[in-house]
């Protein structure tokens, strides 16, 4: 197959940034999208100019890092699928393939089609966690979970955080990805002491970090690689109000003068 690749090009965060052409004349339909960059970037190697600068990790659609805008499309155009698993034949010999980063505010271009994706990390470590004692392992059979809730907490702790949901929401949102780590925790006995705790603190800090409100576009749950259900940020809505709702204020104290 003969590809002509339009790539985008940073060379740091304040850097001006601008598509560059490049032709592949020998790729193979069974190569991945990454092992064609990959061979992408040997040839510039060769040709003694700096390679495009790329996120992968496991490259098995776990890790979430093959972040990357197909065609203006998250992940390319198989739905379901992380960079990573998407392969050549999804495209056509001849093809122009347009590849660009993340774009939005809380994922700021760090080199090429690298973003810093650590605004995830800071929602999670903002609630995203349950309070247990330390001690011997409980037995796996002790806390009884129906069937329906544990199917709903492992559908929503698919998510890879890979981002892909707020490179498709025309307003940046990150809903999904916060509310499915919420759902995870929230359809499980351990998560319920923590509950409406973590949903406020996990809604601030996503509003912190500059993303954009959620308005049910949809888009995200179709470019998420793991088909995660706009259910969950419902779910997370209604949490939400409930905890907001039965928020008691913080303690005051005041000081004699």
């Amino acid at each position: 197959m003969k590809i002509t690749l339009h790539v985008w090009r940073q060379a740091g965060p304040k850097a001006a940034g601008k598509l560059e052409t490049y032709t592949l004349g020998h790729v193979s339909p069974d190569m991945s999208f990454l092992e064609m960059f990959d061979v992408l970037n040997e040839e510039l190697v060769e040709a003694g100019k700096e390679p495009v600068a790329f996120s992968h990790d496991c490259r098995e659609g776990i890790c979430g890092s093959c972040a990357m805008m197909i065609n203006g499309a998250a992940h390319g155009p198989m739905k379901g699928t992380a960079t990573c698993q998407l392969h050549m034949r999804s495209f056509k010999d001849g093809d122009e393939i347009w590849v660009e980063p993340w774009r939005a505010r809380a994922f700021p271009i760090l080199k090429d089609l690298v973003v810093d994706r650590s605004a995830l990390d800071r929602i999670i470590q903002a609630g995203g966690y349950i309070s247990a004692n330390t001690g011997g392992a409980r037995d796996a059979n002790e806390i009884l979970i129906p069937k329906p809730d544990a199917d709903s907490a492992m559908d929503a702790a698919a998510c890879i955080g890979c981002g892909a949901c707020v490179a498709a929401c025309p307003n940046a949102s990150a809903s999904l990805f916060t509310a499915a780590k919420i759902s995870h925790l929230g359809h499980l006995p351990q998560g319920q002491p923590e509950r409406f705790r973590r949903v406020l603190t996990m809604v601030e800090q996503m509003d912190i970090e500059g993303f954009g409100h959620c308005t049910l576009y949809g888009e995200c749950q179709e470019a998420c690689p793991k088909l995660i259900s706009i259910d969950t940020i419902s779910r997370m809505n209604r949490d939400y109000l409930k905890a907001t709702l039965t928020k008691r204020p913080e303690p005051t104290v005041e000081y004699a003068g």
